[in-house]
């Protein structure tokens, strides 16, 4: 990496719009009242559609975790190294995807 204060201010740019995100995840997510008479099609819309806000929010709250793991592991001498092949992986990727640990070519 070669400009690393410019990646770790990307990455808390990245942290900030999460945090964000997640916060309307849960906004969302928030129990319809009973009591609250919407009708029963729009009751099943709404139960749908907090599971599905309820599994985005997970998936942006698991790459929040990873994304603190990166501002913690930026300055390590093993960070932007791949797991596997253990070749650097290109700052492009590291840029798109900062927490990634496996160079395109071992990815999944």
């Amino acid at each position: 990496m070669e400009n690393k204060e410019h990646f770790i201010g990307l990455v808390k740019e990245e942290l900030s719009k999460l945090e964000k995100r997640i916060e309307l995840y849960r906004e969302l997510t928030r129990p319809v009242a009973p009591d609250n008479a919407i009708g029963r099609v729009s009751r099943m819309d709404a139960i749908n559609n907090k599971s599905v806000n309820d599994a985005a929010r997970r998936t942006a709250e698991e790459r929040q975790r990873k994304l603190f793991a990166v501002l913690e592991n930026v300055n390590n001498k093993d960070f932007g190294i791949c797991r596997t092949c253990h070749n650097p992986i290109p700052d492009a990727r590291l840029l798109i995807r900062p927490e990634s640990s496996l160079c395109v070519n071992c990815a999944p």
